[in-house]
């Protein structure tokens, strides 16, 4: 399966624009596998450097995980004031038990407006930029969390380290091919 939705300005990524391989994950703040694949994102950014670039897209489980929804709307009201990265980390680090009161004491400890975190939450305000992520993963044939995509090709080997990095350097070594071919 390919990734329906190329990378785009509203996407949060971490690494360069040019590094050599793009991983995305869409990924469910209450999902206990994205809470156990979250370090090992943290180590594949590592391993490859530059040569990595990695994107989150919210994909919330909302049936099955109820605080889902309401973390991703929280991680991109942070978005909004340039501190995703750190509600997107503290949200996963921090996440067992996940609830209204872990959201609010994560704005609040990232510096953000909680009175404005928790109106906003209320209003539903950022739930539209959830759903455009979720309806991309369901267009990329997303049906679970978390799901992986290296380089635009769904990786579906498993989420464990080895296999990830195997997968990154599988498509890092065709491109090496390709430039010496040139």
């Amino acid at each position: 399966m390919q990734l329906k939705v190329a990378i785009y300005e509203h996407d949060h990524l971490q690494g360069p624009e040019d590094a050599t391989v793009t991983l995305v994950e869409y990924g469910d703040y209450q999902c206990p596998d994205c809470v156990r694949v979250h370090p090992t994102v943290k180590l594949l950014q590592r391993r490859f450097g530059a040569s990595l670039r990695f994107a989150f897209r919210n994909f919330p489980l909302a049936q099955i995980h109820p605080f889902a929804e309401p973390a991703a709307e929280a991680a991109e009201f942070a978005a909004a004031h340039g501190q995703f990265w750190e509600m997107h980390d503290g949200i996963f680090e921090r996440q067992s038990p996940l609830s209204s009161e872990l959201l609010l004491n994560l704005a609040k400890k990232n510096g953000l407006d909680v009175d404005a975190m928790a109106e906003a939450l209320k209003r539903r305000a950022f739930l539209d930029r959830v759903k455009q992520d979720f309806m991309g993963g369901v267009r990329s044939g997303v049906n679970g969390t978390p799901t992986f995509f290296v380089d635009g090709k769904r990786h579906d080997e498993g989420t464990d380290f080895e296999t990830l990095a195997a997968g990154i350097e599988a498509v890092r070594s065709r491109l090496d091919v390709k430039l010496l071919q040139r």
